[in-house]
């Protein structure tokens, strides 16, 4: 009992200097300073499609189907994301964690009935990881998504899984929003720099299960950056990239409020190709989600919404997924689950229109950015 008194000081000393810490930090980031994503940028190729360090966040996100020589489906997706944290940028040692990157990647295997899933992360330098200004050159560790000309190769070593893929780049860059500008909330100060390549032809080999493929199909490229993406009443969103069946193209998100309604939406599409290509941007009171069918997770107990039908514009359709358990848990590096996978467009008659991606965030708890 003598012990207590002096052990209820120590206590006391230590919440006290983790107090501290934690303002000290909290003061720190505070005094970053980010500069706002602004409507009128220009976006300019390719410089545009390298790294932005001086914004919060970015990321390139590649999404695909492909299809080895037997015609099986599967669904691949690739992530790198960039942070730069604000903390002490003012130190020169080279272990400051000035930038921060990690990475996500999945396959979606019909046959394995899960998403195989891994991630890294790491603080930039040491060459170890990197994100290149000028061109999208993004390496972490042994995973990498570097771009050649029109080609963008991905290698990812993974876990339970191995992708080696080039992508062609075969349409100009779809500028998403007003030329890039991407609004995320009634507020233009929440909004991202934002282009997309669709319809990216894809080839090279893949492994899973012990067995190696050869591979080919389609992908979808995102490439995004901000300082301020969201703001304070929204939740998480719902966003959906589909490679047209006729060569077109379709991209529509909508921002969530914590009662799970609309908070904001956008969408966009492209009819045709080269120069008789049509591109239509969508405002929020055009697009409207209708969840249809719910999963829920055996493993985290959160339900996702994994059928929809979707209004873009005067069109209806339906999205329906590859397979339901499409769940990616990455708490071990952005902190995050969310529900990410292949899904299948179908028009009014239920002829698949287009395949592509879709994207669920923020069911569990809030997305935090």
């Amino acid at each position: 009992m003598a012990a207590m008194p002096r052990l209820s000081s120590l206590f006391l000393a230590t919440c006290a200097t983790l107090l501290t810490v934690a303002l000290l930090v909290s003061a720190l980031a505070a005094a970053a300073e980010y500069p706002p994503v602004v409507r009128g940028q220009v976006l300019a190729f390719p410089a545009d499609e390298g790294s932005h360090p001086q914004y919060r966040i970015e990321w390139w996100y590649v999404t695909g189907w492909l299809q080895d020589e037997s015609g099986q489906s599967r669904g691949f997706q690739v992530t790198f994301f960039r942070n730069r944290p604000g903390l002490d940028e003012g130190n020169p040692s080279q272990f400051a964690a000035r930038q921060l990157l990690f990475a996500h990647a999945a396959i979606s295997d019909p046959a394995v009935g899960r998403l195989l899933h891994d991630e890294r992360v790491a603080r930039a330098g040491f060459g170890l990881a990197e994100a290149t200004a000028g061109s999208t050159d993004v390496v972490l560790e042994d995973w990498s998504l570097r771009q050649d000309g029109q080609t963008y190769h991905v290698n990812i070593p993974g876990k339970d899984f191995q992708l080696a893929l080039d992508l062609v780049a075969t349409q100009l860059p779809l500028l998403q929003g007003d030329a890039g500008f991407s609004q995320k909330g009634p507020d233009q100060g929440s909004a991202s720099h934002y282009y997309s390549q669709p319809q990216m032809a894809v080839s090279g080999r893949i492994s899973a299960g012990g067995r190696e493929f050869a591979v080919q199909g389609t992908a979808w490229f995102d490439h995004e950056w901000s300082s301020t993406l969201l703001d304070d009443a929204a939740q998480g969103w719902d966003w959906l990239g589909i490679n047209l069946i006729d060569g077109g193209a379709l991209m529509a998100f909508r921002m969530r409020d914590a009662e799970g309604h609309a908070h904001w939406a956008a969408a966009s599409t492209r009819r045709g190709s080269g120069a008789a290509a049509v591109t239509s941007a969508y405002r929020p009171e055009q697009i409207e989600w209708l969840p249809e069918r719910q999963w829920r997770s055996p493993r985290t107990g959160i339900e996702y919404p994994v059928e929809w039908r979707l209004r873009v514009g005067d069109t209806w359709y339906q999205v329906r997924p590859l397979f339901d358990d499409q769940e990616s848990d990455s708490r071990r590096s952005t902190g995050t689950i969310y529900w990410e996978g292949a899904v299948e467009l179908l028009d009014a008659t239920g002829a698949v229109a287009g395949r592509g991606y879709l994207e669920l965030t923020g069911y569990g708890t809030r997305l935090r950015m």
